[in-house]
């Protein structure tokens, strides 16, 4: 780990390093007609099936809509790059969909001065998460489409991105990417290892623990910081033999 003072506290471009399942967060206050033509509950969190397949372009065709660069470790990003910080001092990587949808979530990334750096391709749209608002109530649908295609070797293996992860001091990464690229996973977490960078984890939900033990496994050893709630520290917990000091937050 760094051990300098001016090597923790000193803030520079790209010093951040993010990589995840980006998505577009669309909300907006709908109806319950809404509602019930896409049989949704007012409060709940559920993926998209073949009944939802139109829903995000009625929703903003219908209602007025905010847009925001979402998904797990994109919304961490964009809080790490707080105003005052040097623009681009957080680097993202993630995969999204050639479209309106990609163009829009660039934008917004870029409002934050995020320096994302997306893997584009055209067989998945970009992933979209729906906030459908109802009073005090919100129903989220998420749609993760082109973030569960991201290519280790068609983006991170390139040099002019990798360099951008070789700039980095602190790696963040959420473990819903485990399932999505699991090799990227542990190529940037070795890449810390080796070269006395911070490695940081998020468990992010108890199926990543169930479904994703192997993957997860794998990484386990270069985490210098993991964060997770109790339910996900729990799971771990009989792991302990396999898990090397870290900080557990």
């Amino acid at each position: 780990l760094p051990t300098k003072k001016s090597e923790v506290m000193s803030v520079r471009e790209n010093i951040l390093f993010g990589m995840g399942n980006p998505l577009l967060d669309i909300s907006a206050v709908v109806d319950k007609d809404f509602l019930d033509k896409y049989s949704l509950k007012a409060n709940d969190q559920i993926l998209t099936e073949e009944k939802h397949k139109e829903l995000f372009d009625e929703l903003v065709k219908k209602f007025k809509v905010e847009y925001h660069a979402g998904g797990s470790t994109q919304n961490s990003i964009r809080v790490a790059q707080v105003p005052g910080q040097p623009h681009k001092a957080a680097t993202f990587f993630g995969c999204i969909g050639i479209g309106k949808f990609g163009e829009i979530l660039k934008r917004k990334a870029a409002e934050t001065h995020v320096d994302a750096y997306y893997y584009e391709q055209n067989e998945q749209p970009t992933g979209t998460c729906a906030a459908c608002i109802t009073g005090s109530n919100r129903s989220l649908i998420a749609n993760l489409a082109a973030a569960n295609c991201y290519k280790k070797e068609e983006h991170l293996d390139l040099e002019k991105n990798w360099m951008l992860v070789e700039k980095a001091r602190v790696c963040y990464i959420a473990g819903f990417f485990l399932t999505a690229s699991p090799e990227s996973v542990l190529k940037v977490a070795r890449h810390a290892s080796e070269n006395n960078r911070i490695f940081t984890l998020n468990l992010s939900a108890p199926f990543i623990s169930q479904f994703y033990k192997e993957s997860l496994m794998k990484v386990m050893p270069y985490v210098n910081i993991l964060f997770g709630n109790e339910t996900n520290l729990e799971m771990t917990a009989a792991w302990s033999d396999v898990i090397p000091p870290c900080f557990l937050v």
